[in-house]
Parts: structure tokens; C-alpha cells; sequence
């Protein structure tokens, strides 16, 4: 974010073009609603005039922008141990713990990651959702995205869109799966239940892909990859597939002790109060300097010891936190 006005002489080649769309063409690091939102206030002047967005432009004259904050995340800052697998001045990747509420809402106004981040870095307040890309259950931890100016935010933002993220979760559901595949299907709001999401014809287009990890007794270890960023969506389409995740308090039903498991496996399973889902991998350009990063985080414990005992002791820790796809996060 800058508090000094960037100006740029209009080219030749936006010779007669609306004001709105030059800014958009020079001023590329910036949505056009907020370029629009700009114009509107003054903050973006030509030949140090404030002009209509609709106004022709002549070669020569001098555009002048001047990026205003806008104070967007009204949450009160509060201290708390956050940790992060990636961190510069344009954009922070968050691991994110179990039990973490992302956002400030109904029932949780405080205690969110936003508040934690807002006393990490004040200046997130200036941000959309103090610079959140995308987001994470309560219950399911991982790496999460955080930009830390306007231009970095506009650039991720768009990457998302265009599906240029990769992100790959590590997940444990319920019964033996034959092999890995893709779920294709729409996901909306429940139309009875409305803490719920479910597959069905009038929802938004949704497509996760799951590859088998390790399979054992009456559980898979799978990997998945998603297209879109649905809201519950691994969980809903496990589901849909009847295969919900260990443990998923809204999409897997009653808990139900397999036939045959060990004392220790049936004690780990009742204390298991969260969907087994790990946010693993991320892989996407630097939004300023485009230089690829991928970032990998390691399962946490109450997931290691599940695999753990669920194999019988077959993998290490380590061995589980590298199985993944051949060629990690392909876009």
C-alpha cells in the first residue's frame, strides 16, 4: 500500500479510451471495481482533474492514482501464537491449527484468525477479510493463504479464479476404496438442514479429485485436489460418495466401531470429534515476482496417530507426510 500518487503518462495506444478503462490497463495490479471506486472519490485524477470514469483520454496526458485503504475487517486485534510456513512483505502462508475459526461471525466475534492476524499486522484491516484468499473449517487444519497489500490481494484473488492455486488436502474416510477418481458434482446449501451443504442440481459447480494413499482394514488414507472451493466441499463429496471422513461431524453419521479393531484404534476413533482433513500443499506463483512457490505442511499429531495405529504401525510419521502425488500439485 502506498500513501504517495503513482502517475503514468496515457500511451499512444489508449489514445480515445474511457477513463476507466485506461486506469484498468495501466493499473493492472487493481480490480476495476476498485479503480471504479477510486475515480468516484477523487483518487484517481487526470491531468490532476477528477473526471468521470465514462471521460476520453488523449495520448500525452498524465494519470494520476492515488491507492487509499479502505478500512474493510472491523475486528478487534488480538494476540495469539500464529504460525507460518511462508512469509514476506506481500503475502503470508498461515499453517492453521484445529479448532481455529477463521472469520469473525455469530457465536465466535472474537478468538477468529482475522483478530489474531489484525495484531500480527495491523495494516490486514485495510484489506478485504484482513487479506484471506480462501478459508478452512473450524476443525480442518493446514495452510491457508494471506495477502498483505492491495496489489498482492488483487493478483490472488484472480489466481484463485482462474484456478491457478493448487492445493492438495491429505484425508482419512471411512471404508476401503478400490482406487482413486473424480467427484463432479454440484454443491449448495442443505434445503432442509442449513449448517449443512449437499450435492445437488441447483448448486454451484464443484469437482474434487482423490488418489489413494494407503488403504487399510476398514479406512483409506486419500489425497485430494479441488478445481473449485466449495464450502464443506471434500466433506460433501466423500460423502456423496459414501465415503465420509473420519470423525465429520456433519457429513459421516453416527460413530461406528468396525468389527474387529484393536482397543486402541476404537479409543482414538471415540475420541476423534473432528473431520480427518489436513490442508498439505499449496503451490502458486508469487503474486509480485511470479516466482513459483510450494510449501508443504506436515500432518498434525492427532492425524499421525490415527494412521498410525489404523496401519499398525506399517508407516512412520514421515513416510505419511510424503506420500502424495507423483509430481507434487500440478496446475
Amino acid at each position: 500500500m502506498t500513501d504517495q500518487p503513482r502517475s503514468i503518462e496515457v500511451p499512444e495506444a489508449l489514445d480515445g479510451t474511457r477513463f476507466d478503462s485506461a486506469l484498468a490497463q495501466l493499473f493492472p495490479e487493481f480490480s476495476r471495481s476498485r479503480l471504479k471506486t477510486w475515480i468516484l472519490e477523487g483518487c484517481a485524477t487526470l491531468d490532476g482533474a477528477i473526471v468521470a470514469p465514462r471521460r476520453s483520454v488523449k495520448a500525452g496526458q498524465l494519470v494520476s492514482l492515488l491507492a487509499t485503504p479502505d478500512e474493510v475487517t472491523a475486528a478487534a486485534p488480538e494476540d495469539m501464537p500464529l504460525s507460518f510456513a511462508y512469509e514476506d512483505e506481500h503475502v503470508l502462508v498461515l499453517n492453521k491449527p484445529v479448532g481455529l475459526v477463521v472469520h469473525p461471525g455469530a457465536g465466535n466475534p472474537t478468538g477468529t484468525l482475522v483478530n489474531g492476524l489484525l495484531a500480527f499486522d495491523p495494516t490486514l484491516a485495510q484489506l478485504p477479510r484482513a487479506g484471506l484468499i480462501h478459508r478452512l473449517d473450524k476443525d480442518t487444519s493446514g495452510l491457508l493463504i494471506i495477502a498483505r497489500t492491495l496489489e498482492a490481494h488483487t493478483h490472488l484473488v484472480r489466481s484463485l479464479e482462474a484456478r491457478e492455486i493448487a492445493r492438495e488436502y491429505r484425508a482419512i474416510c471411512l471404508g476401503r476404496l478400490t482406487a482413486g477418481g473424480k467427484v463432479d458434482e454440484p454443491i449448495g446449501r442443505h434445503p432442509t438442514q442449513r449448517t449443512k451443504m449437499s450435492v445437488h442440481r441447483s448448486g454451484k459447480a464443484a469437482v474434487t479429485h482423490f488418489r489413494v494413499l494407503s488403504r487399510f482394514d476398514n479406512f483409506t488414507f486419500i489425497a485430494c485436489r479441488l478445481e473449485s472451493g466449495r464450502t464443506h466441499q471434500i466433506r460433501v463429496h466423500m460423502s456423496y460418495r459414501k465415503h465420509p471422513l473420519v470423525g465429520d461431524p456433519l457429513y459421516s453419521g453416527r460413530l461406528i466401531l468396525p468389527a474387529g479393531s484393536s482397543e486402541e484404534l476404537q479409543l482414538l476413533l471415540r475420541g476423534f470429534k473432528r473431520q480427518a482433513l489436513h490442508a498439505s500443499r499449496l503451490a502458486f506463483a508469487h503474486p509480485i515476482s511470479g516466482v513459483p512457490i510450494e510449501l508443504q505442511s506436515d500432518l498434525p499429531d492427532d492425524l499421525q496417530a490415527l494412521l498410525q495405529v489404523m496401519s499398525k504401525s506399517a508407516f512412520s510419521a514421515a513416510e505419511f507426510n510424503a506420500m502424495a502425488w507423483p509430481k507434487v500439485l500440478e496446475r
